[in-house]
């Protein structure tokens, strides 16, 4: 599927604001609320729209600590990195992981109500002979921007530059 540039700005709106109505969405882009809402659903069918999420302040719900983890495993073999990747999968404490390039094979990001429970989770992972070398650990101590979405306008812009 070929996107366009009313694609792209639904896409990048849906992204600062999933629950924009469709007639706001259908003006912030420069089409009538129908087409809008048709070229929604297309974009959900193939699958550039994942989900609509909440951003919650989890830190005025309960107080966490959040934990970067560098991992490099013992060896890497396809069957090594996959029962890691799988273990990874069933622990909700790590809410992201990212197979890396360079020193390490992975970065984590872990959240966890103290350190001692990261601690905790960090032995549990040891003692599950998921063939983990070493590890890292990076203790958040402020966060300065929070997470969000890549900023799809700016790279398509880019990537159109480039192609010139």
């Amino acid at each position: 599927m070929k996107l366009d540039s009313y694609d792209v700005k639904i896409l990048a709106t849906l992204q600062r604001d999933g629950r924009i109505t469709k007639l706001k969405l259908a003006e912030a882009i420069g089409l009538s609320p129908s087409p809008c809402w048709e070229r929604m659903k297309r974009l959900q069918k193939a699958g550039y729209i994942r989900g609509f999420y909440a951003d919650i302040d989890v830190a005025k719900v309960v107080r966490t600590a959040s934990v970067f983890v560098e991992v490099t495993l013992q060896t890497h073999g396809t069957r090594d990195f996959q029962r890691f990747e799988d273990a990874v999968q069933e622990v909700p404490e790590i809410v992201e992981c990212q197979a890396i390039g360079g020193g390490a094979d992975y970065i984590m990001k872990v959240v966890t109500t103290d350190i001692e429970a990261y601690q905790t989770l960090i032995e549990r992972l040891l003692s599950a002979d998921l063939g983990i070398a070493r590890y890292f650990t990076y203790f958040v101590t402020k966060p300065v921007k929070p997470p969000q979405g890549p900023p799809l306008e700016h790279l398509l812009a880019a990537r159109q530059a480039q192609d010139e």
